[in-house]
């Protein structure tokens, strides 16, 4: 099955990048491209796409005020914003006008292709930065900070080994310290590839849909540390 693709960006250098990136995939259709979030909502009117990749900093309409727009009436075609900015403010405010995915510009090709992939299926895709940045400030939230600005309850750490592999959950603690596929692998000497076996290992047996909701899943159960 083709996923159809629109890209917006005012950038054109970056745009054709992107398209290369996913023409690469024979399952990704790239059937539009725009340098505007007001032009987003015409072409998507048109060519009505699965997935569209759009900027959050653009000219005329930005891409958060465009995805509040096409989810409001294009409900069944995804948005993954594109940004610079790694802030959870930035994060939450496209979450909550209806993204489905937040990727930072400073991706790789295989988080660009996972993301689509997952967001198409779906589900839901943070850059794995993010995703860190945002389970600190959950963990704050839910530790509650005292006002000498330290912890005020601690957190005992209780790995899932009734759930999960000691190796899975090695691969669980750095989706929670924001590693990408690549990192990870880095890190326990191990292929992409058998990273990748690890993850959809644990979405399975955590019975969530992508790594995101594994990671705050982990984190409510006092599974992961946040460093």
């Amino acid at each position: 099955m083709t996923t159809k693709i629109i890209i917006i960006d005012d950038h054109q250098l970056f745009r054709e990048g992107v398209k290369r990136i996913l023409e690469f995939e024979k399952s990704f259709q790239v059937v539009a491209e725009g340098d505007d979030g007001s032009e987003a909502v015409t072409l998507v009117e048109e060519h009505r796409p699965d997935v569209v990749i759009m900027d959050i900093n653009m000219p005329q309409m930005n891409g958060v005020e465009a995805t509040r727009e096409l989810v409001g009436k294009y409900p069944d075609t995804k948005v993954i914003i594109l940004s610079i900015h790694d802030d959870e403010n930035y994060v939450t405010h496209a979450l909550q006008t209806g993204a489905c995915g937040y990727l930072l510009k400073e991706m790789d090709a295989d988080a660009l292709i996972e993301a689509v992939r997952v967001v198409a299926d779906g589900g839901s895709y943070l850059h794995p930065k993010v995703t860190h940045n945002l389970v600190n400030e959950y963990r704050k939230l839910a530790a509650g900070v005292t006002r000498g600005g330290s912890y005020g309850q601690t957190v005992e750490i209780r790995r899932p080994l009734h759930l999960l592999t000691r190796r899975e959950c090695e691969v669980l603690q750095m989706l929670a310290d924001g590693k990408s596929n690549r990192g990870i692998g880095e890190s326990l000497y191990i292929s992409e590839k058998t990273v990748k076996n690890h993850v959809s290992n644990i979405l399975q047996k955590m019975n969530v849909n992508d790594r995101t909701q594994a990671v705050v899943v982990a984190i409510k159960n006092g599974w992961v540390e946040v460093r």
